[in-house]
């Protein structure tokens, strides 16, 4: 359908302003209407313990509490920002999970609204830019994001990534270093909540390239021209490319800090996590099918997808490849359609620090990485299918129809998603059920069936965890407290010895797991009448607290 015919249409109903209020009513609206019952949900004890339920550090809003924010790389992360957005929930809301929760769903409605705006301002398309806009605020995927209370740092970041957008392009309208200097601002705020958005400037050269038309002259074809390509002065790429190189360096500056900050923080598993350059490189591009899978068909979604560690088979590493070269080389040649371009490489460009190839956890993917990818995506199926509409000269009441008929789907999938993180134990025996060979989400089963005190219970999710992933630690950790607790002092033993084989490398947060590992150990070999065992166990134990 012709978007200048449904504009004419609606005009004669509808003045211009308040139809840009409607739009926005209707997008916060619905937005809210799905996403409402989060305010009833409860903290998640993966991370959000960590993050906000006994961190004492965001009890108080003072000076000091800005000093440790800028200072630490608790989390194995730097993003102060982050953390002053929890002290600031806290003094609010203390360990209500509900205002915690209703902070992060105002964040994402802000980042909807957001959105709709810096595209409608960029293209003159008011009407693809909302249907983009509402395809981010309810696509299934993002329940992750705002139903994380930990996830904060996703929402503010994506934040801050908008707003630049935003600025630049009013800097691309009438260039001041003033202008520019809030491009630079807003950036490295973005990137103080969370480095994940470092790949901006990449994005700010596609944006240059459409639809602000700063690189390269529109050819006379190109259909649609955007508005903002008549009044936005082209440059050279050498010049667009140089515009870049604050925002490049403060991209590597972020990127220096988050090694430095995952170094510190360590990583429980040791050799669990020593994955090949082969295994990373497949599973990424694997990982790329599956969330184009998820854009289209979002069903099965996961808290934790596990990573094989092993590279796939020649021939899905060959398809895969294969498939996703044909599809850049086919968007980039489309020269009379730019979005296409624009949109696939925001896609792949804006995946890359969480696509896998530097390894940080364990997980293949997770639906929070796509929270600032998929909007490429969206870009490609909103202008793509009103493209289509106008050149078939459809009528006009099937694209809105088809749109709206898409939009509720896709909420419905979000309520029914959303529903999942009312509780724990639903969310692991959901991610277990959906994802194969769910290590992770089996043992996490078992630890809050553990804090429910039903170890009988646990005990067997313990052992699944361990079947599916013998090089996971916590299992076994498990595994031994349970037998020592059960006066099985060999059994117990023996799994106190694997947990300290696999953790042997590993630093800093090794040093709980071992230490709980070591006097547990001592108890068995009390029970055993070892005493000597048992001192050299307390000694160890000791050890690793200095």
């Amino acid at each position: 359908m012709s978007e200048d015919r449904v504009r004419s249409s609606i005009g004669r109903l509808v003045p211009s302003a308040w139809r840009e209020i409607l739009l926005l009513v209707a997008l916060v609206g619905a937005t809210v209407a799905v996403y409402w019952p989060v305010h009833r949900h409860h903290f998640i004890f993966l991370d959000d313990n960590g993050y906000v339920v006994e961190n004492s550090h965001i009890r108080q809003l003072n000076w000091e509490t800005v000093k440790w924010a800028f200072t630490t790389y608790r989390a194995a992360n730097w993003h102060p920002l982050t953390w002053l957005s929890h002290a600031v929930d806290y003094r609010l809301f203390a360990l209500d999970a509900g205002g915690h929760h209703e902070t992060n769903l105002l964040l994402h409605v802000l980042n909807a609204v957001v959105l709709f705006w810096v595209l409608s301002q960029a293209t003159g398309r008011r009407g693809r830019s909302f249907a983009v806009a509402a395809l981010f605020a309810l696509h299934p995927v993002n329940v992750e994001t705002v139903a994380w209370i930990a996830e904060r740092k996703n929402l503010l970041s994506m934040f801050f990534f908008l707003l630049t957008l935003g600025a630049y392009y009013a800097y691309a309208r009438k260039p001041q270093i003033g202008r520019y200097l809030a491009v630079v601002v807003l950036y490295a705020m973005g990137l103080m909540c969370k480095p994940q958005i470092v790949t901006l400037p990449f994005v700010l050269l596609l944006w240059d390239y459409w639809p602000l038309g700063r690189m390269l002259a529109k050819p006379k074809s190109s259909s649609a021209p955007e508005a903002a390509a008549d009044h936005i002065p082209a440059k050279s790429f050498a010049w667009l490319l140089a515009e870049k190189l604050p925002l490049l360096a403060l991209s590597a500056a972020s990127a220096i800090v988050t090694l430095k900050a995952q170094g510190a923080g360590g990583t429980i598993g040791g050799s669990f996590n020593s994955f090949s350059l082969a295994s990373r490189l497949g599973n990424a591009l694997l990982a790329y099918l599956q969330y184009i899978r998820e854009a289209v068909w979002p069903t099965h979604l996961a808290f934790f997808y596990p990573h094989s560690r092993i590279a796939p088979p020649a021939w899905q590493f060959a398809a895969a490849s294969f498939f996703l070269l044909a599809v850049t080389a086919g968007a980039v040649a489309a020269r009379n359609r730019r979005y296409l371009a624009v949109g696939w490489l925001w896609f792949l460009g804006t995946l890359v620090p969480m696509i896998g190839l530097v390894q940080v956890g364990s997980q293949a993917m997770a639906d929070r990485y796509a929270y600032l990818p998929f909007v490429g995506l969206f870009l490609i199926a909103c202008w793509g299918v009103a493209d289509w509409a106008e050149k078939w000269q459809s009528s006009e009441i099937w694209l809105p129809a088809g749109t709206m008929a898409v939009l509720v789907l896709l909420a419905l999938g979000t309520r029914r998603q959303l529903n999942y993180w009312s509780d724990e134990l639903t969310l692991w025996t959901h991610s277990a059920e959906v994802a194969k060979n769910n290590y992770f989400a089996e043992n996490m089963i078992g630890e809050i069936l553990l804090r429910r005190g039903e170890p009988e219970e646990a005990i067997a999710h313990f052992r699944a965890s361990a079947a599916m992933e013998p090089l996971f630690t916590f299992p076994h950790l498990h595994m031994g407290i349970y037998e020592e607790e059960h006066q099985h002092p060999h059994k117990a033993i023996d799994q106190f010895r694997e947990v300290l084989d696999l953790t042997q490398h590993a630093p800093t947060l090794a040093k709980v797991v071992r230490t709980t590992a070591l006097v547990h150990m001592s108890f068995a070999y009390n029970e055993l009448g070892d005493y000597a065992d048992q001192q050299k166990c307390l000694e160890m134990a000791a050890k690793q607290q200095q």
